[in-house]
């Protein structure tokens, strides 16, 4: 088991942008004809993929980061304080982005990492109906 300093470091090496999940989306939109913007600061809650045109703003979400696992029960070993108070707060971030977006017209889509990886041609599908192709 890894101790306190190698799993802090371990975990501050993890991304936010350009992780796995949402290279492997991008590139499936992109091979698939799709023109979007990434990361747009300009929007609030900074989507990993947007369509301003249609106003449809994507976020490619990992399971930990998100809270998944934690919803479904799953507990945290060491620091429980800290990666309760954490994940939750992610959550309700989540939450706010997604109603703050709706309020102003947009349409959200939230994807989990595994659904990316398992069935991209499904969440291409789901995008390109949101979009109107």
């Amino acid at each position: 088991m890894a101790d306190k300093n190698s799993r802090s470091y371990n975990m501050s090496r993890i991304k936010s942008k350009n992780t796995t999940i949402e290279l492997l989306l991008r590139r499936e939109l992109w091979k698939r004809g799709f023109r979007y913007r990434v990361n747009d600061k300009t929007i609030f809650g900074k989507p990993d993929i947007v369509f301003r045109k249609q106003k449809v703003a994507i976020f490619c979400d990992s399971e930990f980061w998100h809270g998944k696992k934690y919803l479904e029960g799953e507990r945290f070993k060491t620091n429980v304080d800290f990666w309760e108070t954490k994940i939750r707060r992610n959550i309700e971030r989540d939450r706010e982005v997604n109603e703050r977006l709706k309020s102003e017209g947009w349409i959200v889509l939230r994807f989990l990492g595994k659904e990316i990886k398992k069935d991209i041609s499904s969440i291409i599908e789901q995008i390109s109906i949101k979009l109107g192709r």
